[in-house]
């Protein structure tokens, strides 16, 4: 299709996008599941407009509420700051997409100006614009995919006004996608409104990533979204299908490997990597870590060190 471009290694590790340029705020990756942390993209959300394409393989995008089933030939365009996360339908298999990720602004500048509330508003609050499968033997789906293959080919190619060309097709993109939204929306002004549940969890999220290295409880974290400890538990489940403990754990190994892959002087030990990322026993660190990762803080940075290039130690981005 076009040829790899490196994953940014902050790429998913925040809901904002880094790198990006003001005056250009897209970004493209090709992404190879098999080479992320745990194989998948975590959970996240960001203001972006995001459209993933699938190259080869299968994958589940998933949301708060729904599960869809990508394989290649299909995309899906995900809306902003709705929470997902991808992963492989079989881990033993290969899977590898692109994902394009840009700003509205880019399209209708920042602020409430007038070509926002006109062209961007009637999309960004559809009620039926959370996700949108993509397939090519829709004519519909395949006239946008088009459209993003070009935008990819034009960011990846770099050529002398490469940035007026993806300009250019992700207007076409998105007249496309208003003549397609705007006859469904007619009878109804009512705005996409994310579940209790999404709303409690993301707080919850935040919460974590900024206290993760701190004691947590589950109390906490009820308290801090204002619920009982049960309720807290139904809302991960039923948004992330793991419990909220499950998902701080997954986070403190997260920022560990992070740590080694930066080769952060935090990590130098294996004991003082442990106390950084939240745990206070490093027998319990490293069987956590094993269980997540399948190899133990020192095989992970051994790892690394010995095979800094083909190595599956070596990409971090989630």
């Amino acid at each position: 299709m076009f040829p790899p471009e490196n994953p940014d290694k902050n790429f998913y590790t925040n809901r904002t996008i880094q790198g990006q340029e003001l005056g250009y705020p897209v970004n493209i990756y090709y992404l190879e599941l098999s080479k992320l942390y745990m194989q998948r993209v975590r959970w996240h959300w960001h203001p972006e407009i995001e459209i993933m394409i699938i190259n080869h393989g299968e994958a589940n995008l998933i949301t708060d509420d729904k599960e869809v089933r990508l394989k290649a030939g299909q995309g899906i365009l995900i809306n902003q700051n709705v929470m997902h996360s991808l992963q492989p339908v079989d881990a033993r298999a290969d899977c590898s997409l692109y994902s394009v990720i840009f700003h509205p602004s880019f399209l209708f500048g920042y602020g409430n100006t007038v070509m926002s509330g006109k062209y961007l508003v009637p999309v960004l609050s559809s009620p039926v614009f959370k996700i949108m499968l993509l397939d090519e033997n829709d004519p519909f789906s395949e006239k946008l995919m088009d459209i993003v293959n070009s935008v990819i080919a034009a960011h990846m190619t770099k050529k002398y006004g490469f940035e007026l060309i993806v300009k250019s097709c992700l207007c076409q993109f998105w007249i496309h996608l208003l003549e397609h939204i705007i006859p469904q929306n007619v009878s109804t002004t009512k705005q996409t409104v994310l579940s209790l549940d999404e709303v409690r969890v993301k707080e919850a999220i935040l919460y974590i990533e900024n206290h993760y290295s701190e004691h947590i409880s589950l109390s906490q974290l009820a308290d801090f979204v204002h619920i009982s400890k049960s309720e807290c538990c139904r809302c991960f489940k039923r948004t992330l299908q793991l419990t909220p403990i499950e998902y701080l754990m997954k986070y403190r190994i997260f920022k560990a490997a992070t740590m080694l892959q930066c080769n952060d002087p935090v990590a130098a030990s294996i004991s003082g990597l442990a106390f950084s990322v939240g745990f206070n026993n490093v027998s319990y660190f490293n069987k956590i870590f094993k269980q997540y990762l399948k190899c133990t803080p020192r095989e992970y940075k051994k790892g690394i060190s010995t095979n800094p290039i083909d190595s599956p130690f070596n990409v971090m981005t989630i």
